[in-house]
């Protein structure tokens, strides 16, 4: 409301000299008073193409924020193809998905389909990880030897485990 009031001040370009200096942008004016960059104030102008529900889970911290300035990209009814698909999945878009969901929708080629094909991508985040403490293997190599170096070696070990786990259980 406050870029709306202020985009409407001094329409009138007649009665003003750009001489004496230009004036500054409704959106450079909100960024200024609220400390944030005036690409940051566009962003949350963005937000509000979203529709509510979307916008609510955005306010609640369900979907990111700059994933959420790409979903405003949307069409409203791709919008809300991809809440219903959000909502089966239990899943939020991530920055990386919202991305390929805009591109899809600017080449008109965003489906319920591929909405459900991408919001059902395995995030990097994800993926499960195991990881073990350095300080636990360190005892078993050399003090210069390189973590990757290191890595491969485990794997290698494991590898040779389970091929001696599978003859073992051949010869009973």
């Amino acid at each position: 409301m406050k870029l709306d009031a202020l985009s409407r001040q001094g329409q009138r370009t007649d009665l003003t000299s750009s001489q004496l200096g230009t004036k500054l942008r409704s959106d450079e004016k909100i960024a200024h008073g609220a400390g944030e960059s005036r690409n940051q104030v566009q962003r949350y102008i963005r937000l509000t193409f979203l529709v509510p529900e979307l916008l609510q889970l955005v306010d609640n911290g369900k979907i990111a924020f700059n994933p959420a300035v790409n979903l405003s990209y949307l069409q409203k009814k791709e919008q809300e193809v991809l809440l219903e698909a959000m909502q089966a999945q239990d899943a939020a878009p991530s920055l990386a998905q919202a991305l390929k969901l805009k591109q899809f929708s600017q080449e008109s080629k965003l489906t319920p389909e591929v909405i459900q094909s991408i919001i059902t991508e395995e995030k990097p985040n994800q993926v499960e990880q195991f990881k073990i403490p350095k300080a636990k293997i360190i005892q078993f190599f050399a003090p210069e030897t390189p973590a990757k170096d290191m890595k491969a070696i485990v794997i290698k070990a494991l590898e040779q485990y389970r091929q001696r786990e599978k003859r073992r259980e051949q010869s009973r």
